[in-house]
């Protein structure tokens, strides 16, 4: 049987089937998964993430992550020290703050491969469009968390999961790399078991204050 890839709940019940894809609603930390089955190899992956349009130029891109970008500018400043976490092939984060002279460093396991990146230590993290990507959310929230300093923050955006909401129809669910989905109780278990000390939650932005 399959078990949560964050919590480790063995899943006995099959939540949706879809295209003969297979996803589990986990009891405990209200994740949605898909079964590991069906992953795309990595070289699959690499092909679809390089569909996007991802051009630091574009004008609707900079206002689709501007919310991080703002809280980020609110919160620290050049003196500080930032990572732009699963930046992708156009890091357009990266480059709006670095334009204002922040040290914001990069790392990607397909188009910014930096090990070096993974062994610092951030005063904040920005994790835009990624955690749905998480083959393993616990290993990663872990390992974003023993990045920061004490009082650093973690700035995630992705779109919940809602109550509600049919998922057989839900657009999110149907890039075939995202694989994790994630409601609000969710965040709250990572907050309680990763050991965040507080978790903001609005509109567009998911912050976890370590």
């Amino acid at each position: 049987m399959p078990c949560c890839p964050l919590c480790n709940t063995a899943c006995l019940d099959i939540f949706s089937k879809i295209q003969q894809k297979t996803y589990y609603n986990c009891p405990t930390c209200n994740g949605v998964f898909l079964d590991a089955i069906y992953f795309l190899s990595a070289e699959e992956e690499k092909a679809r993430y390089e569909l996007h349009n991802n051009d630091i130029h574009n004008i609707g891109y900079q206002k689709f992550v501007s919310p991080i970008v703002e809280d980020v500018r609110t919160h620290y400043s050049k003196q500080h020290k930032g990572l732009d976490y699963g930046s992708g092939s156009g890091p357009v984060i990266t480059s709006l703050l670095r334009d204002s002279k922040y040290d914001i460093t990069t790392y990607d396991p397909y188009f910014d491969p930096n090990q070096n990146a993974l062994s610092g230590n951030y005063d904040y993290i920005v994790c835009c469009e990624v955690m749905e990507h998480f083959y393993t959310p616990f290993k990663e929230f872990n390992m974003l968390h023993s990045l920061l300093v004490p009082g650093g923050r973690l700035f995630c955006k992705t779109t919940l999961y809602q109550p509600g909401v049919k998922f057989e129809t839900w657009w999110y669910k149907n890039d075939p790399t995202h694989v994790f989905f994630y409601s609000e109780n969710t965040l709250l278990w990572i907050q309680k078991n990763i050991g965040f000390s507080e978790l903001f939650l609005t509109k567009n932005l998911i912050t976890f204050l370590k």
